[in-house]
């Protein structure tokens, strides 16, 4: 039964039985703080150093390890594949490189869109896979429809929306058709919590605790 806890921006806090992943923790700047956020594996998206900063995580054992790149790792009984994309749609010519990446922690299968730009080729939808929990940025390179389009083409169970500020939130919301909601702190999640396959896929509004204006 991982626990999912979101910090603000891009960030997302998972605790499963099997370790403590932190993906795109972040510096502190523009009214969020992440504090020192401890974990035991940390994915970084991209290498934009005023977007992801693993200097303020706090390992727990006596380093963090990180993955910054595609490929699939498996650490401590996390599973983690790392996916190649872009932060723009012109293949990082602009903005560079961003990794999509699909964790399995504690039979749930969750990925993170990180950074991306551009909406995903077969391909990469392929490689992504079935997905139960979708990460996706509200404040990236994608429009609107474009990240609609892309949650589409995943066709994930739940969907959890990224943001910088409530306009970014309000914009993703309703694209998705979303008029009401209560923003949760902390999320756990089971497989029987989440809607059956072929159900209408879950918004799930989270609320960040790093705020500090």
């Amino acid at each position: 039964m991982p626990d999912i806890q979101y910090l603000g921006r891009s960030c997302i806090r998972i605790r499963g039985k099997e370790g403590i992943v932190l993906s795109d923790p972040f510096p502190k700047a523009n009214g969020f703080d992440p504090g020192k956020p401890t974990a035991q594996i940390v994915t970084l998206s991209t290498d934009d150093a005023g977007r992801v900063s693993p200097a303020v995580v706090k390992p727990l054992k006596e380093r963090v390890f990180v993955v910054d790149g595609p490929g699939e790792y498996e650490v401590g009984g996390v599973m983690i594949n790392g996916v190649r994309t872009y932060r723009d749609a012109e293949k990082g010519a602009q903005r560079g490189y961003n990794t999509v990446y699909v964790l399995e922690i504690d039979d749930i299968t969750f990925c993170h869109l990180g950074d991306l730009g551009h909406t995903l080729t077969t391909r990469q939808i392929e490689e992504i896979g079935t997905v139960d929990v979708l990460f996706v940025p509200a404040q990236g390179g994608l429009t609107a429809a474009q990240l609609t389009e892309t949650i589409a083409s995943i066709e994930p169970r739940a969907v959890v929306p990224l943001y910088d500020t409530p306009e970014q939130l309000e914009k993703v919301t309703h694209e998705l058709g979303l008029k009401e909601w209560d923003a949760q702190e902390k999320l756990t999640v089971t497989p029987t919590s989440l809607p059956a396959e072929g159900e209408e896929t879950r918004v799930i509004i989270m609320r960040p605790t790093a705020i500090t204006a």
